[in-house]
């Protein structure tokens, strides 16, 4: 994975005419399970994944390439109800622009739960321009199977879905369906990138991505929601990749939390990054993190920015 992912490459096969190409955004309220939905048809990690609503803050593009056909899944932030903070409106940002432009819209709910905020995301995917499939997520987890068939037949009047179909993305039940529909409605067109290309992020942005889930995971439900990640060297000599990053917190409490006592916890988090690291460029990783206080990061339009949350106008 390189430096330069996100410029967009010409493509180089001179049997153009013969390809298939499209973008699929994947869009649903928060902990809907679609980074792990991505993830799996991907089949290797890319967006990091918790058990916290949340967790995905950004658009990312996930590219899968098999002879002749390219598919752009574009992973989002889970569709809430809005906040008066700039980071939360940030990432509604982020999920309502991935329908623009697209060949194909996942929407991911959750079983037979139908919530606000899915009639919210239901009011933004009715305006899409091209075909939507409803996703039904964690049906692996009902416990009254006979309660699902119901449920599809209420959902199938919300909206003239193009389909409607169960899966778990954690178990991959029902997800070789999901890609076989997938395909048929992706286009005639060029590749957008070299066939072994997976996103269009930079190396340093999933570094940060990866420090951020360890975070998620190692620590209580309060402190990953005013925690961010700032790489502040990269630096790979070829045997050694070299990482300093910057954690940054809204308030000294979080600070010591994540620390944990005497480190213990700041420790956890760097030895589970490191590993995720090694294995992402096959290589052997020094990770150096630090802790800092910026209070107000998260409502600061000028702080995102050069944190790499781009607010546009």
């Amino acid at each position: 994975m390189s430096e330069d992912m996100q410029s967009w490459i010409q493509p180089k096969n001179a049997d153009a005419k013969d390809q298939r190409c499209g973008f699929v955004a994947i869009v649903g309220r928060p902990n809907m399970g679609k980074s792990t939905l991505m993830n799996y048809m991907l089949g290797q990690k890319l967006s990091i994944t918790s058990k916290k609503p949340q967790t995905t803050r950004h658009q990312i593009l996930g590219i899968k390439t098999i002879d002749d056909l390219q598919i752009m899944f574009v992973d989002t932030p889970g569709l809430h109800k809005e906040q008066n903070i700039a980071l939360n409106r940030y990432m509604n940002k982020a999920a309502s622009e991935a329908l623009r432009g697209v060949d194909l819209v996942l929407f991911m709910i959750d079983r037979t739960a139908w919530t606000e905020e899915d009639q919210l995301v239901l009011e933004k995917v009715k305006h899409a321009q091209c075909p939507v499939i409803l996703v039904v997520n964690k049906v692996d987890q009902l416990a009254d199977k006979a309660s699902l068939l119901p449920q599809l037949g209420v959902l199938s009047e919300k909206m003239d879905f193009s389909n409607i179909i169960p899966v778990s993305a954690k178990s991959g039940t029902n997800v070789d369906k999901l890609e076989e529909l997938i395909c048929s409605y992706m286009p005639q067109g060029t590749h957008h990138y070299p066939e072994d290309q997976l996103t269009n992020r930079s190396s340093r942005f999933m570094v940060a991505e990866i420090v951020r889930e360890k975070l998620m995971r190692n620590v209580g439900d309060e402190v990953p929601y005013g925690a961010t990640v700032e790489i502040e060297e990269f630096v790979h000599d070829g045997s050694l990749l070299t990482i300093s990053a910057l954690v940054l917190v809204e308030r000294d409490g979080q600070k010591k939390i994540i620390i944990g006592d005497k480190g213990d916890r700041m420790k956890t988090i760097g030895r589970d990054a490191r590993l995720d690291i090694e294995h992402l460029f096959d290589c052997k990783v020094m990770l150096k993190l630090w802790v800092k206080v910026r209070r107000g990061w998260a409502d600061d339009e000028r702080a995102l920015r050069s944190l790499g949350y781009n607010l546009g106008e």
